[in-house]
Formats: C-alpha cells, sequence, structure tokens
C-alpha cells in the first residue's frame, strides 16, 4: 500500500475539508514565524526559533487531537455534552473567583503541578455549542413548546454566555449569536427566540450599569466602554488607544495587491500582538490583498462543506453540531479580519488555527475533530446507501 492510499484510508470523511485544515497549518507556520518578532524582542532578545518550535509542537498535537477525534462516534459528543457543560460552568465560576489575571483580564486558569494557564471560555464555547445540539435533536417532536424545548436551552445559553461576558465580551456576545442562529436552524419558535435576544440585551445593559456603578463587580465594564468609544471617536482616542489599530491599517496599506514578501513585512516589529489577534494584518503585508482574500476564501469554502454535512445529515445532532461549530470558526475568523481592518472595535478574538495560541489552537483542533467525525459518519452511510 502506497503512503497516498494509506492516508486516504486513515484519514476519512470530507477529503476537501482534511485539505483546508492542513493547509491553514501550514499557514499558521509560515505567519507565525513572520509575525512573533515583537513577542521574541521583548521577551528573549529578538531569538524566535522557541516560539515557533513552540507553536510547532502546539499545532502538530491538535492535528493529533483532530485525528483521534474523528475516530470517535459523533453520538458521544451528545452523551458528553451535559456533564461537559456542568463542568464548563464550574470552571468559569471557578476562574471568577480564582482565575489568573492577564493583560486586565481574569479569563484563565493556572494548572496546577505545570504551571500552565488555561482559557475556560474556550471549553465552555464547545460545550454550550454540544449541549444546544443536543438539546435541538433531541427535542425536535416538541420544539415549539415554550416548557418543554425552549426553557431548557435558554438557561445554559444565558447562563454560560454571562459568566463568559464577564471576562470576554466579544467571545460571549459571538456564542450567544450562534446559539441564536442553531436555534433558528433548529426550528425553535420565532417569537422565542425574539425573547431571547431581548432577555440576552437586558442583561449586557445591567452588566454594563452594574459595571458603571461597581467597577469592582465588573471590571471589565470600563475597558468596553473605552474600546466603543474608541472606535467610534477615533480623533478624541489617546494614541495608544489607538496603536493596535494604526499598526494594522499601516500594515495592510503596505501590503498592496501583492505584498512585499514573506518575511519582509515591518510592523510585525511594533503590533503588540501581531502573532494573535492582528496576524491577518501581517498576512496582508507581506502576500497583498491577495492573500487576504485567499485566507477569506479557504475559511468559506470550509463553511462551504460545513452546510454540506448539515444538508446531508440524516441526524438532527450531527446536522447542528457541525453548523454550530461550523459557524463559530466562520464567525471568529471574520471578527478577527473586521477587526484588523478597523470595520469592529477590538475584540481579542484569535484567528482560527492560524493565530499563535495554546488553549485557543487546542479547543479549534478538538471542534474540528468532532467536525470530521460527522464528516466521517455521513460519508459511511452515503457508502453504504451506494
Amino acid at each position: 500500500m502506497n503512503l497516498s492510499t494509506r492516508i486516504a484510508t486513515e484519514l476519512r470523511g470530507d477529503r476537501v475539508m482534511w485539505a483546508i485544515i492542513v493547509l491553514l497549518a501550514l499557514i499558521s507556520m509560515v505567519a507565525v514565524y513572520s509575525a512573533v518578532a515583537n513577542l521574541a524582542y521583548r521577551n528573549s532578545g529578538g531569538a524566535v526559533n522557541g516560539y515557533i518550535l513552540k507553536h510547532g509542537i502546539i499545532l502538530g498535537f491538535g492535528l493529533v487531537v483532530i485525528y483521534v477525534g474523528h475516530l470517535l462516534a459523533y453520538t458521544k459528543y451528545s452523551r458528553w455534552a451535559p456533564t461537559m457543560l456542568i463542568i464548563s460552568i464550574v470552571l468559569l465560576l471557578l476562574t471568577q473567583v480564582a482565575g489568573t489575571d492577564i493583560n486586565g483580564a481574569r479569563r484563565w486558569l493556572t494548572i496546577p503541578f505545570i504551571n500552565q494557564t488555561f482559557q475556560t471560555s474556550d471549553f465552555a464555547k464547545l460545550s454550550l455549542i454540544l449541549f444546544v445540539a443536543r438539546a435541538i435533536g433531541s427535542k425536535q417532536d416538541v420544539i415549539k413548546d415554550f416548557k418543554e424545548a425552549f426553557v431548557p436551552i435558554i438557561l445554559p445559553v444565558l447562563a454560560v454566555c454571562l459568566l463568559i461576558a464577564l471576562a470576554d465580551l466579544s467571545s460571549a456576545i459571538m456564542l450567544f449569536l450562534i446559539c441564536i442562529l442553531m436555534m433558528i436552524v433548529g426550528r425553535v419558535a420565532i417569537q422565542y427566540i425574539v425573547m431571547l435576544i431581548l432577555l440576552g440585551i437586558s442583561v449586557f445593559s445591567i452588566l454594563v450599569m452594574v459595571g458603571s456603578k461597581y467597577p469592582n463587580l465588573v471590571p471589565r465594564a470600563a475597558t468596553w466602554e473605552k474600546r466603543i468609544e474608541t472606535y467610534f471617536n477615533p480623533a478624541a482616542a489617546q494614541v495608544d488607544d489607538r496603536r493596535q489599530i494604526t499598526g494594522a491599517m499601516i500594515a495592510i496599506a503596505n501590503g498592496g495587491v501583492i505584498g512585499v514578501g514573506p518575511g519582509n513585512s515591518t510592523q510585525r516589529h511594533t503590533l503588540y500582538s501581531a502573532q494573535s489577534d492582528f496576524i491577518y494584518s501581517i498576512i496582508v503585508e507581506e502576500y497583498g490583498a491577495v492573500g487576504g482574500i485567499a485566507l477569506i476564501g479557504i475559511y468559506l469554502l470550509l463553511f462551504v462543506r460545513v452546510i454540506r454535512l448539515v444538508t446531508r445529515s440524516s441526524k438532527a445532532f450531527g446536522a447542528m453540531v457541525a453548523f454550530g461549530i461550523g459557524l463559530s470558526l466562520l464567525l471568529q475568523a471574520f471578527l478577527n479580519i473586521a477587526v484588523n481592518l478597523d470595520l469592529l472595535p477590538v475584540t481579542g478574538l484569535t484567528l482560527p488555527l492560524v493565530s499563535m495560541g495554546g488553549t485557543s489552537t487546542l479547543f479549534t483542533c478538538i471542534s474540528l475533530g468532532i467536525l470530521m467525525s460527522v464528516s466521517k459518519y455521513i460519508e459511511a452511510v452515503t457508502a453504504d446507501a451506494t
């Protein structure tokens, strides 16, 4: 058996999606190697090899996670969803009480013995998507009923999004939107969805008011307000408040149509988060509008393949979890790109599978493993039918 045949045998599921995953991982290695210069200069005198080695190990481990995840029957994730949701709520509460502050945000727990930080919201986002997919899939017979279908979904959605919002508002809003779209696709009654949207807006308004009056209770409220004011009134903002966005816009302008070439970015030396939040601007500077549009096309192609899974899935849970995960990856990518283009206030969201990161990369890979598990099942059913 030759190598290509062996790989085809081992990697079951949508071949196009597998190719996209590998392509994004390769793009990540090249982009991070170029973008990490500022971080390396601040922390290790300019030596980037240690950072790229660590990123390569994380990505390699992530690809193994995707492979192992795709081997598991996706129905197992449905059974695990309630337990995962309970664990995620406990972890989010623990983060608020004993979490580690990084850059003014309490989003991380430190894992004992290995002294590594763990962003609990990443686990919570995946857990909630799985739970909502399970709830919608198992309640299709009563999906229009308020008490039987809507209440069991709305309470976890509000609880998890509220706990995430205390430290990471952009992730909470994105997750809230994903859950709403999943419910629309899952045929939940529109009047209940409108009710959930109004409840979400009310909860956010209360958070802002409480944060304004009692900043110790919602310490991130001042940051939200500052970022929104900076975005809508840039002329009145301090230079430091716009430094990241200004650097990103300069990078994009430098890139032009075909870019300045790999490794020739100038803004990578000044952008504070060039390897994570603003890696898209570095990609555009080095590869131009052509490279930036191509990357957007890759994410769109991934979502198109996900929609193909949704339409072919005979199981409601499989369709809903594929839609939720696919939508999560696409929205996160587009929100990150929108920030780089100064179309939205700074969010702190990374570019899925491209930005340098630990927890975010790991949970992106876990999500992709679940997605490929659904794909593998659909491919097997289609093969049996023919």
